[in-house]
């Protein structure tokens, strides 16, 4: 007699699939932007498959989903894609952002990712980026995020966090 009990295979496959996105913060980062429904990005597994999105351009759609997400306006958003508000309106959701302002998201996003890890959820970290930090010089994070170099401060920020070094 065999008591095995019989499951479809796809549980688990579906499963797997979303522990994997879940635990994976290239998949996470698709997911603040609202992409991870889209088939086009269904590839993204690494950092470095970025790099062609990147060139090709993301959809502005990315960015406003991103922008309700972690809470920022239209405005901040526009001056930390170097752009103007105005511009930005124009935009359909379908149309794409030019290859600086794709990367710019993709780094936001990614830092979100990252804080949303370091913090616990993403508000915790939304609560962070909004307080003045002593190692930043009194400055709120936010006031960072309008360039590579800015993004990269935090994320270095967030690992000293993460080990326990304070400044």
């Amino acid at each position: 007699m065999n008591n095995l009990l019989q499951e479809p295979e796809v549980a688990y496959i579906t499963a797997s699939v979303a522990k994997r996105r879940a635990n994976n913060p290239v998949r996470r980062t698709i997911d603040l932007m609202g992409l991870d429904d889209d088939e086009t990005y269904s590839d993204i597994e690494s950092s470095s498959d970025f790099i062609d999105y990147i060139r090709d351009g993301i959809p502005k759609k990315a960015l406003d989903t991103l922008a309700n997400v972690i809470g920022l306006s239209a405005t901040e958003m526009a001056d930390i894609v170097h752009t103007s508000d105005r511009t930005l309106r124009r935009y359909t959701p379908a149309q794409k952002l030019s290859a600086e302002q794709s990367e710019r998201l993709i780094e936001l996003s990614r830092l979100y990712t990252r804080g949303e890890d370091v913090f616990g959820d993403i508000e915790n970290f939304k609560r962070w980026v909004e307080t003045p930090i002593i190692a930043l010089g009194d400055k709120k994070p936010k006031e960072y995020l309008d360039t590579s170099i800015g993004i990269n401060m935090l994320f270095d920020e967030l690992g000293r966090i993460e080990h326990g070094i304070f400044a």
